[in-house]
């Protein structure tokens, strides 16, 4: 049966540049696959999201020139990771994994679409002030409670939990159906504040 009511399940960036062979691929992000699949196959109501950049986002390496992937700068909003480019609006690379099952999803939430500011959470871009207009759309639907799972553990699904949490909602992230890339330490951080900030983490 499935999970209906007040519970619906966010798939954050189950894409193809975040699993091997993809620009961004998050370690073992494939394998995660069949986890996500049953658990949307237990949520009545699903909703995923997808990294959507332009050709030139201001989040790439390659739109700063001397600058190389995994460096770091200071932008308009703030500290920023440079990427390598991934997700490019209309590539196969932005496409959703061919094995992931997710038929009955009800709404996909395209983030990362503006070229000067990136966006990993499912609520707001990396300004922490920009709504993506979610958390307006699952509260006049009257969901309280949100599974979350995906790539990355320690991006774009730790940032969605903890703006869950900051906009109200009880926040469950199941640790098997999600991996991490691990910048400098920052899988462990990320567990350690989604813990600090009342997430559920299921699946340790």
């Amino acid at each position: 049966m499935k999970r209906r009511g007040r519970d619906i399940l966010l798939i954050i960036d189950v894409q193809n540049d975040f699993c091997p062979g993809g620009t961004l691929a998050v370690p073992e992000g494939d394998l995660i696959i069949p986890a996500v699949n049953r658990l949307a196959a237990e949520f009545a109501h699903v909703v995923l999201t997808q990294d959507w950049h332009p050709r030139d986002h201001s989040s790439f390496a390659s739109a700063h020139p001397g600058k190389q992937p995994f460096d770091t700068m200071d932008l308009s909003y703030g500290r920023q990771i440079l990427w390598p480019d991934h997700c490019v609006q209309g590539t196969p690379g932005a496409g959703f994994h061919p094995a992931l099952d997710v038929s009955h999803a009800e709404l996909v939430l395209r983030k990362g679409f503006r070229t000067e500011i990136d966006s990993y959470s499912a609520f707001y871009e990396n300004d922490r002030r920009t709504p993506t207009g979610l958390a307006g759309y699952l509260k006049e639907r009257r969901f309280e409670s949100i599974t979350l799972c995906g790539l990355a553990t320690d991006f774009c699904v730790f940032y969605s939990a903890i703006d869950g949490r900051r906009v109200g909602f009880e926040i469950t992230v199941v640790t098997e159906a999600c991996r991490g890339i691990d910048v400098d330490g920052s899988l462990a951080a990320a567990m350690r504040a989604m813990t600090e900030a009342g997430v559920t983490l299921l699946g340790q």
